[in-house]
């Protein structure tokens, strides 16, 4: 394929990435609009309410102010007042960042993968354009600025992490072909380009960074698998207490399936709360409330049916739940130092240093998950939701850190 073909199909790409995400929002509202108005009322707002869900799954700010007949009906303190909403709901975010590694796995396989990189991103940015300027309405008004720059930054990040998965695939081939035709196998054109770039950079150090950074980010990622299994069996434990919560909000057929779907956009926050609590800092669910493994405080809670996964007395594994980023961080150090073709720096000091490098790795992500995670997500107390990620980064960097101490100090005896 020519430059112009490669940029046209990943344009093309990036819009239908975008329209799956915003039909996501669009289709049951308007499914509800249709059935509840019998197609009379303005469409209009169906597309400005799903454009604003689109724009907050992506980290912009929403500012609602409610009438005072609204206010009046809900209830809550501090709702007379203009809000914001400023939590994500992250399975949008998931999705979009999915879809553009995608993406980018299929840019880099072309010769012009910077063409069709730039050109997915561009024309993802249009269409975030055209939605912030057509999303928000005299209750909600989305940040300008964040609807126009969040959307395709988060679908840019899926498109750098769709290249590193083809680099990823393309170093394995190349690994296999080495073992078999000789020492030296052949380097694609990211890995000549990035040693060239660090060519100046001691390699022990080089090492050292590249091990930090693979132990890490898998020990991140043992963290939230476990924190998405528990997730999972809380549901199913919890079954009878969410359907109870589904029959009193009265929600409707319709309604109810509106109802599961923002929910389901809303479960990678929930996964990074439990993530967190197994870190151990926990969540709060308001100002004031706390839900840690040294104990449980909770005030009133939204009616979200999600939320009946929560006991109000805690979870009776306690702190047991810690030892899962020890052993993440453990078996990450190991696993690491088993793989033959992993390089790492030699002598005490240099693990010691690698070791600190993993914990630092797992404690920025999961930092920068719980911040994602985490914001306002009403009036009054509502201001506080989520997990505090300086506490959550600190916490979990110093736990991982000491488990990998551990790990690469055993993996090297086990060696040797």
């Amino acid at each position: 394929m020519n430059r112009t073909t490669v940029a046209l199909l990943a344009a093309l790409e990036a819009v239908i990435v975008a329209a799956i995400g915003i039909g996501i929002a669009l289709v049951p509202l308007t499914i509800l609009w249709a059935a509840q108005y019998q197609l009379g009322a303005d469409w209009l707002v169906v597309w400005r309410s799903a454009a604003d869900i689109w724009l907050v799954g992506h980290g912009a700010n929403l500012t609602v102010t409610l009438d005072a007949q609204t206010v009046a009906t809900l209830g809550l303190p501090g709702a007379a007042k203009p809000f914001q909403v400023t939590i994500a709901l992250l399975g949008f975010a998931v999705l979009t960042a999915g879809l553009g590694a995608r993406t980018g796995a299929r840019a880099a396989e072309t010769t012009f993968r910077l063409t069709g990189a730039l050109s997915a991103i561009a024309a993802f940015a249009a269409v975030a354009v055209i939605v912030t300027l057509t999303a928000g309405s005299a209750l909600v008004v989305p940040s300008l600025w964040q609807g126009i720059v969040l959307p395709p930054f988060v679908y840019a990040l899926g498109i750098a992490a769709g290249f590193g998965f083809a680099a990823s695939r393309t170093s394995r081939a190349e690994r296999a072909a080495g073992a078999a035709d000789g020492p030296e196998p052949a380097l694609n054109s990211v890995v000549i380009a990035l040693r060239e770039r660090l060519g100046g950079v001691p390699e022990v150090v080089r090492m050292g960074a590249a091990a930090a950074m693979r132990a890490g980010s898998a020990a991140t990622a043992a963290v939230i698998g476990v924190a998405a299994l528990i997730l999972a069996l809380l549901i199913f434990g919890n079954y009878g207490t969410i359907i109870t919560m589904y029959e009193q909000l009265q929600a409707g057929a319709l309604g109810g399936i509106a109802l599961t779907l923002g929910q389901l956009a809303f479960l990678p926050n929930v996964v990074i709360w439990l993530a967190s609590w197994l870190v151990g800092p926990g969540f709060a669910i308001g100002t004031g409330s706390s839900v840690s493994p040294l104990g449980t405080e909770l005030g009133p809670l939204p009616g979200l049916p999600l939320f009946g996964v929560i006991p109000s007395g805690g979870y009776s594994f306690g702190l047991v739940g810690v030892v899962v980023p020890l052993l993440a961080g453990f078996l990450a150090a190991v696993l690491l130092r088993s793989r033959p073709w992993v390089r790492l720096p030699g002598g005490a000091l240099p693990l010691f240093l690698t070791a600190l490098g993993i914990g630092i790795v797992a404690g920025i992500e999961l930092g920068l998950l719980a911040w994602w995670s985490s914001g306002a997500l009403g009036p009054g107390r509502l201001h506080d939701v989520g997990p505090n990620p300086w506490l959550v980064g600190g916490i979990a960097a110093a736990e991982v850190a000491v488990a990998a101490v551990i790990g690469l100090m055993a993996g090297g005896r086990a060696r040797r």
